[in-house]
């Protein structure tokens, strides 16, 4: 890791004053660095002292979605669309948690809520469209036909599983189609 001259002005900042709201831009900072479990301690840390620091809270969720820790990121990311629903960050970061877990129509919702914020953004644009031709290429199966069949072959906890992203998934819907109308309203 590389220490920069930012992040030790930072770290003294913290040390002198531990209620300072300087913590988000240290873990900030860190997870840029590539101190990623560093980045995560200081964000749980600062979010002991400040719970609803939204930033704080995307940093935390981007580095632990780095250390590949998809479960704990997504927690973090779907409470910050808690609050601010039209977040850049955390509707591209569970885009990106969905996308690893073989889930392309839910991260294909966050995806696309996320290039209405940010219409111009090419890598959005591209993961919108490779996961869009990916998701027609697959056979047509409907959303009750293929939770019938899951629930069928998996155990309860899989099936319950299937629900709580089915129920994602019209979140995002829902949460897409806010954006859209007030991105119209503007």
């Amino acid at each position: 890791m590389v220490e920069s001259a930012r992040i030790e002005d930072l770290r003294r900042r913290v040390q002198k004053d531990p209620a300072s709201i300087a913590f988000a831009q240290l873990a900030e900072e860190l997870r840029r660095a590539g101190a990623l479990q560093e980045a995560v301690d200081v964000s749980l840390s600062g979010l002991a002292i400040h719970p609803s620091y939204l930033s704080a809270r995307v940093t935390l969720g981007r580095a632990l979605l780095e250390l590949d820790r998809l479960e704990q990121a997504q927690t973090e990311l779907e409470r910050v669309l808690t609050g601010a629903p039209e977040n850049l960050a955390a509707r591209r970061g569970l885009g990106e948690i969905f996308n690893r877990r073989g889930h392309a129509d839910e991260a294909l919702v966050h995806y696309r809520a996320a290039l209405a914020l940010a219409p111009n953004d090419p890598d959005l644009e591209e993961s919108v469209a490779s996961l869009s031709r990916s998701l027609e290429a697959r056979p047509a199966v409907s959303p009750v036909e293929e939770a019938v069949a899951s629930s069928a072959l998996e155990p309860p906890d899989a099936a319950r599983d299937l629900s709580t992203r089915t129920v994602v998934a019209l979140e995002g819907w829902l949460d897409a189609i806010h954006v859209a109308r007030a991105n119209r309203r503007a």
